[in-house]
This record gives structure tokens, C-alpha cells and sequence, in this order.
């Protein structure tokens, strides 16, 4: 999968935010979702001892979640952990899986934030940019955003708004379980990434395609 040149990597807290300052205006979340035949989840383990990191990238098909192609690749920790600047950490990893598919995906998923930032530029709307689809982000912690806890059964769900707007959803990816922070990132809007993730709950906190990147990750992580 060929993936352009968006920018160069920086090395500093405040050339990132620089970056996510200048992006941010590009990111569009009105398109509704048009249909899509393969989605790509997305996800990252890290190393328990090392400051290395372990990039899955796992493609399903729409249409049963089944597995049409799975890549990982190892790489070297080279931004500090920020909250707000995790796209920095991660999306170079995962740009290197994504180069490495034979199919390319329509959509992508990932754990992680979309426009539930506080500067609405989380790492959904990042790797979104990079890649040109439409990105969402389904995450197992908040953020940001204001919030009432949904219903008890898996695909209950309740509105994410920042200053009275309506940025994501919270939902409920299985009964019982943990909500997670749905928020589209790029080319989807809020109602397009909450029915996705919804299509895709697998019975688990993480929907399909990131439950199938984070075995992946942890997978890789095991034997690496």
C-alpha cells in the first residue's frame, strides 16, 4: 500500500503541537460513511523492558470480520510518552505497516482518539491524514469531552460533546463491560464511526478489528 509524505517527524513537544495547530483545519468529519468492503484495525503493544514497540496492523473483511491479511512490525520508541501527542509515539510504526499490505483497506480503526481532543487532533484524525480514508477512533480511555454513562447492554450508547458539541459517543462494546471513546478522525462523520463501531462489537471491550490488531500486537510482542 503506498502511503504519501504528510510530514516530517519532530523531535520536541512543541513542534508537535505545532503540527496538530496546522493539521487540525484539514480534518473533515461531515461525510457519512459510504459502504466499505474491508476495514483495517490498528494497534500497538509495547515492550515491558525495552523502548521498543510492536505495530499491528489487521485487515477484516466488512462482511464477516474474518482475516484477510495481518502485518506487524517492530520499531524503536523515538517520541516521549505525552498525553495529547500520541500520534507522534505511534503512527510512524504503523505507517510502516500500512506500506507493508497487499490489500488495502476502505476504513480504518483504531484505539485511540479522533476529534475527542483537546485540540481535536487525536491520533485517528493524524493517521487518517497520512493514509486519506476515513479513519475512526475507538478508545478504552477518555480524553476529553463531557458524558452521561450509557445503558448496560453491549451497543448502548451516549452522546461525547466538548463545549456543548457533539464530538463522539461513549459506548457499551458488550454488556458489562467497560465503555470505550468512540470519535470519528477523518472523512466520517460522528453517527458513521459510532454505527462502525457498533457493526463490528465482537462480544469483547474491543471491537473486532482492534481486538484482532491488539492479539496481533501482543502476539508479535510475546516472541519479540
Amino acid at each position: 500500500m503506498n502511503v504519501p509524505h504528510l510530514h516530517d517527524w519532530p523531535t520536541t513537544e512543541d513542534e508537535a503541537v505545532a503540527i496538530q495547530t496546522a493539521l487540525a483545519g484539514r480534518v473533515d468529519t461531515s461525510p457519512t460513511l459510504a459502504s466499505h468492503q474491508f476495514v483495517a484495525g490498528c494497534d500497538i503493544a509495547y515492550h515491558l523492558t525495552e523502548p521498543r514497540l510492536f505495530a499491528a496492523v489487521v485487515v477484516l473483511r466488512t462482511s464477516d470480520l474474518t482475516v484477510v491479511e495481518e502485518r506487524v512490525v517492530t520499531r524503536e520508541v523515538t517520541f516521549p510518552y505525552i498525553p495529547g501527542l500520541l500520534s507522534f509515539r505511534e503512527i510512524p510504526a504503523l505507517l510502516a505497516a500500512f506500506t507493508e499490505l497487499r490489500q488495502p483497506p476502505n476504513m480504518v480503526m483504531l484505539d485511540g482518539q479522533g476529534i475527542a481532543h483537546p485540540r481535536r487532533f487525536g491520533l485517528a484524525c493524524h493517521l487518517g491524514l497520512w493514509l486519506n480514508l476515513p479513519c475512526v477512533g475507538c478508545a478504552k480511555s477518555w480524553l476529553a469531552g463531557e458524558y452521561a454513562e450509557p445503558g448496560p447492554v453491549g451497543g448502548d450508547a451516549a452522546p461525547l460533546t466538548i463545549g456543548g458539541v457533539e464530538v463522539g459517543a461513549v459506548v457499551r462494546s458488550a454488556t458489562g463491560a467497560k465503555p470505550v471513546f468512540v470519535s470519528p478522525g477523518h472523512l466520517l462523520d460522528v453517527a458513521s464511526a459510532t454505527s462502525v463501531v457498533r457493526a463490528t462489537l465482537s462480544g469483547f471491550r474491543h471491537p473486532a478489528p482492534t481486538r484482532a490488531a491488539h492479539m496481533a500486537a501482543n502476539r508479535a510482542r510475546r516472541s519479540g
